[in-house]
């Protein structure tokens, strides 16, 4: 028997209010995402992309339809258990490294596990196994402005791993990055799907790096496109 997927998006739809127009991001979506896939969310600006990426991360809600993550229908919690599901599932990574200037690689790892009942010594070990993953064990005590931009994005998958997340959700993850450094970072995503068995959602603009994933799918103007 199939396994079923971690995501399984229905006829999820998303409208925004400009003033008194209504803008459809997102039409009537549906969509199944598998545990362990590497997807790649492609499409113009505009499109929808990163509309569904923060459906599925629980960062907003649809305006109708279903998004079952893990068995939950997340679009039917609360504000308290979505914030409780989103810090437990999911590992987030953005183009804009997000890093704190004055914390060190070590302690911008660690803030997502201060919000958990971890014992200082747990905190330690996950955060040096997570900065491990990405191989930088021995830059954890250097602050942000003392690594280059590949290295404060390796910074942020690690802070995205400390906490094991089920799912990596990435937007535009290599866009502020060199060729060499986006190489780098999209192999550790490839290798979090493929070794890890995390499932990592990916918005991107590049081809180069959608070929990294299992899968791409593009949207236009808010639809599925084959």
């Amino acid at each position: 028997m199939a396994a079923v997927p971690i995501v399984q998006i229905r006829e999820l739809t998303k409208v925004f209010k400009q003033g008194e127009i209504d803008v459809t991001a997102l039409d009537r979506i549906s969509l199944d995402i598998a545990t362990g896939e590497f997807l790649a969310l492609m499409g113009p600006s505009g499109s929808g992309k990163s509309t569904l990426l923060h459906l599925i991360a629980g960062i907003d809600r649809p305006t109708r339809g279903d998004c079952i993550v893990q068995g939950r229908n997340i679009a039917a919690l609360d504000e308290s258990a979505l914030a409780d599901w989103r810090n437990q599932n999911v590992g987030f990574v953005f183009q804009t490294f997000n890093l704190i200037p004055v914390l060190s690689a070590f302690e911008n790892v660690e803030l997502p596990l201060l919000l958990t009942r971890l014992s200082a010594k747990q905190r330690r070990l996950q955060v040096t196994t997570a900065l491990e993953m990405v191989g930088l064990a021995d830059r954890m005590k250097h602050l942000p402005k003392q690594l280059s931009g590949g290295q404060e994005q390796r910074v942020a998958i690690a802070r995205a791993l400390v906490t094991d997340p089920s799912l990596v959700v990435a937007d535009e993850p290599t866009g502020n990055l060199d060729a060499h450094s986006a190489s780098e970072v999209l192999d550790i995503l490839r290798t979090l799907s493929r070794d890890a068995g995390k499932t990592v959602i990916m918005v991107t603009h590049d081809p180069k790096a959608a070929a990294y994933g299992t899968r791409s799918i593009h949207l236009e103007k808010g639809e599925l496109v084959a």
